[in-house]
């Protein structure tokens, strides 16, 4: 079947917190991690059988949903994971906040790579927890944490390791060994570990694979909360649904107390388009990564042959995040914005001489982006 993904859809007056932000300027947003490609049809078709049915009631446990995440993690990734150990939650987000404050107490730390996607952060200043940053450093193209130079500093008061992966900045897909030394630093220091990995189908660099922490070992499994979501892979994140998978009893039962109150439950549409889209989406979720690694390799082309900006080749993710120091500028995106392109600014992220750049979008669109930014450079 042959998907369209040079389909111009109007979003700009529709409900898209991402168009919205712009109004009628003439700017095209490229920031918030959404895509502007239509859904896949197995989606809107299981969406509409289910509204067909009419009746809207409390949903119950979502049996096939787990069917179909246990054989997917089997076949992907060969791990074997049971349906006892899936906490469903209306968003990643969520299980951050959660992770963190059922690992930590007052005055414990968490330990995040920096710059990160800025929840992150936001979870230890909601919690009053404090947290440290593993500083991200570019070696051989790939961003990766430098836990050495944390690990002089650290005095014991830390209980959280927490990953991204692929990595949102910087689309760093982490290799075994990798993960096996970030595994070794969360046992020299006792650390339960929380990675998140809602962009693990959205892989860009051929023959790389993602691995999810928690299949490394055991004991990988035993320390780690794993949060994954179709959100982002098949443009669902609208409707919230997302899973933590806790092979540790006491450390679920910790998470699931915390959530008492605050969180709610997986509104019943958002899980028949989460079974919906990892059952029957793959077809669509291969044409759309062969679009996007063409629109990645576009916006490396353009931004490396723009004086004052690079960019690593991101291995995952539809996020480009772009090195702006060249052009000397505070506050590059707002530079950028007066130009006519939205883009997340990198201060929200931790580093405020860059700017992210979502490439999920038509290529036309993406085109005229970049025509743009070039313009924006040569107007500094």
């Amino acid at each position: 079947m042959a998907f369209n993904f040079d389909e111009r859809i109007d979003r700009r007056h529709s409900d898209s917190l991402k168009w919205q932000k712009y109004g009628d300027k003439d700017i095209i947003p490229l920031w918030v991690a959404d895509t502007d490609f239509r859904s896949p049809p197995c989606i809107s078709d299981a969406l509409q059988r289910r509204i067909a049915h009419g009746v809207f009631g409390y949903g119950g446990e979502p049996h096939g949903l787990t069917e179909v995440i246990l054989a997917r993690l089997w076949t992907r990734y060969q791990w074997k994971v049971e349906a006892e150990w899936l906490v469903y939650l209306p968003g990643v987000v969520s299980g951050l906040n959660l992770a963190l404050r059922c690992a930590t107490e007052a005055q414990q730390s968490s330990i995040t790579p920096f710059p990160i996607y800025p929840p992150f952060r936001h979870a230890a200043t909601l919690a009053g927890r404090p947290q440290r940053q593993a500083q991200m450093q570019l070696r051989a193209g790939r961003w990766l944490p430098d836990f050495s130079a944390l690990e002089a500093g650290m005095d014991g008061s830390e209980k959280l390791l927490m990953l991204c992966n692929p990595h949102n900045p910087g689309g760093t897909v982490y290799r075994r060994e990798e993960l096996a030394a970030q595994l070794a630093f969360a046992q020299r220091h006792d650390l339960l570990v929380c990675s998140d990995e809602i962009h693990c189908d959205l892989l860009l660099e051929p023959g790389v694979r993602h691995l999810p922490f928690a299949s490394l070992s055991e004991d990988a499994a035993q320390r780690s909360i794993t949060l994954m979501s179709p959100s982002k892979s098949f443009n669902i994140a609208g409707l919230g649904a997302s899973v933590a998978i806790i092979p540790n009893a006491d450390l679920r039962r910790r998470f699931q107390a915390a959530r008492k109150g605050l969180v709610p439950g997986v509104d019943i549409l958002a899980l028949v388009a989460a079974e919906a889209a990892w059952r029957d989406g793959q077809p669509w979720l291969d044409a759309q990564l062969d679009y996007l690694r063409r629109n990645r390799d576009a916006v490396v082309a353009s931004i490396n042959a723009t004086p004052g900006l690079q960019v690593a080749s991101p291995e995952g993710t539809y996020l480009a995040w772009i090195d702006a120091s060249g052009l000397g500028l505070s506050r590059p995106e707002q530079h950028v914005e007066q130009h006519g392109v939205g883009l997340s600014a990198g201060r929200d992220f931790g580093d405020p001489h860059f700017v992210r750049l979502n490439f999920g979008c038509h290529r036309d669109l993406l085109q005229e982006a970049l025509r743009r930014i070039q313009l924006a450079a040569a107007a500094v």
